[in-house]
């Protein structure tokens, strides 16, 4: 017979890419589900503004890669993504400034294996080697890894898991592998790129994660029309067809528990009963919400983990179009490590930083009135630093005088129709971020899998956690994924049964 499991009243804290996720999975199963937002749109760190004067402006995220895992979730639901919203691929996907030459990365691995080639004899076929590894990498983690709730290392334990360990490369670092097959200071940074994304430098990273050149390079960079914010109206649009409900401009402001079990959630200042809780918010936060005793984790637990980084962003609109500058370009003039050094070891402002540069309107015309142009700058920092608006404009204007040297053109400053910043006490106030963190955990080996923050309350029978500061970690893909992970959790979930053993 038929096990059945009673379907349940699900509340989804957040409404962030883990949260519409979560929220769309478990109302596919036939359960209540109802989102709680406390800003007025979904998205989260992907959120959109527009301006009165036409400029649209993305928040977050604008690398739209690792197409195939996005795809996954809309054909979860018998969708494709073409279903709501045009994804463009980027040629070239990106551009690199560095002090003594420029790189553009093509949209074509045969062009790109030509560009190697070029720049370090026989680093084309050190290439196709690199890229057969990592593309093995791909897809044992994303079939293998990913997907797992990592409550604990039994998991793990399949045949293909063990037979392909030494193949992944788990304990090496990212910079010796990568050094093994280039020599090129160019074509190292170009490689080690990709895992900045991940929160750490590139010698803290296991080299497992040679993955993301593969879901980056090999795969292309894609850009959906309208903006990313476009997949975030797309995820809600399908977990609303599944019978989720959107509420914005709620606000959750306390958890009341009884016996062991959350009995409401305090919504600006009204209590709602459900039978299941699912955080999308900043995971320490959401303890926060909750008595003392009762939380998985305490501060010194939080002050001792390594978190990806800050970021001092500037979204700018221009009076005049602005020549030579690509859809995405990075400058990499200064030296990655002693960014990286101000990051996680100094916690300081960097005296030389790098920075990333996103010209949508190069793509997009809708992004911006016909004469501007649409410019997002990002510049990774410290957790926790102090940002005053003297220090932010400072940092601007080193920003803007290297993109008028690459570029040539003149006076930006002036030409700025539209200004607005956004750093550490935004991400606090925003996101409720610890620290102001923009991106959650760092991937490094003592943070990976069963060692991240755990899915489940270990006090409390119903109350489940996903998004970027668990598994399997941080990134718009793996958010998706962490999402579905707990809603399976859920969905299977016997609360009176569980109860017992809590």
């Amino acid at each position: 017979m038929k096990r059945i499991i009673p379907k349940k009243k699900i509340a989804v804290i957040g409404s962030g890419f883990s949260g519409m996720s979560a929220a769309a999975y478990a109302a596919n199963a036939g359960n209540d589900v109802h989102v709680f937002e406390k800003h007025h749109q979904p998205g989260g760190r992907a959120r959109q503004f527009v301006t009165e004067n036409g400029f649209v402006f993305d928040m977050g995220p604008s690398w739209y890669w690792m197409p195939d895992i996005i795809e996954g979730f809309f054909t979860d639901f018998g969708y494709q993504s073409s279903d709501f919203y045009k994804l463009v691929p980027l040629n070239p996907q990106f551009e690199m400034v560095f002090a003594d030459g420029n790189i553009e990365v093509p949209e074509k691995y045969e062009a790109l294996r030509n560009l190697f080639e070029q720049l370090e004899y026989g680093s084309g076929n050190k290439l196709d080697q690199f890229m057969r590894s990592a593309k093995f990498k791909y897809e044992v983690s994303m079939k293998e890894f990913v997907n797992k709730p990592c409550h604990n290392w039994r998991e793990f334990l399949s045949p293909k898991i063990a037979g392909s360990a030494l193949k992944l490369d788990l304990l090496s670092n990212f910079r010796t592998y990568v050094a093994q097959y280039f020599a090129n200071p160019k074509l190292r940074s170009l490689m080690e790129f990709p895992v900045i994304f991940l929160g750490a430098s590139p010698k803290n990273i296991p080299a497992l994660y040679s993955f993301m050149n593969y879901g980056g390079y090999a795969l292309g960079t894609w850009y959906p029309m309208g903006g990313y914010y476009q997949l975030a109206l797309a995820m809600q649009n399908i977990a609303e067809k599944q019978g989720a409900a959107f509420h914005f401009n709620q606000n959750v402001e306390k958890i009341n528990v009884e016996d062991g079990k959350i009995k409401s959630l305090q919504v600006n200042g009204i209590n709602h009963e459900f039978d299941v809780v699912i955080a999308s918010s900043d995971y320490h936060h959401t303890e926060t919400l909750l008595p003392e005793r009762l939380r998985n984790y305490d501060e010194k637990y939080w002050r001792n983990k390594v978190f990806a980084p800050s970021s001092l962003i500037y979204y700018l609109g221009f009076g005049e179009n602005i020549p030579n500058l690509k859809h995405h370009t990075l400058f990499f003039e200064n030296d990655l490590d002693e960014h990286i050094q101000c990051i996680y070891e100094k916690k300081k402002w960097p005296e030389n930083p790098l920075f990333y540069c996103c010209c949508p309107s190069k793509t997009d015309t809708t992004v911006a009135p016909e004469y501007g142009e649409n410019l997002f700058l990002l510049m990774p920092l410290a957790i926790g630093i102090n940002d005053d608006e003297t220090t932010r404009e400072k940092y601007l204007r080193e920003m803007l005088s290297r993109i008028e040297k690459h570029t040539g053109v003149t006076d930006l400053l002036s030409k700025i129709e539209y200004k607005r910043s956004y750093c550490v006490r935004d991400f606090i106030s925003d996101y409720n971020a610890y620290g102001g963190n923009a991106y959650g955990l760092a991937n490094v080996l003592s943070q990976t899998a069963v060692l991240k923050p755990k899915i489940r309350n270990k006090k409390i029978s119903n109350l489940f956690y996903t998004g970027q500061l668990t598994v399997p970690g941080p990134g718009v893909p793996p958010s998706i994924i962490s999402g579905k992970i707990v809603a399976n959790e859920v969905n299977s979930l016997n609360i009176e049964k569980y109860e017992k053993t809590v």
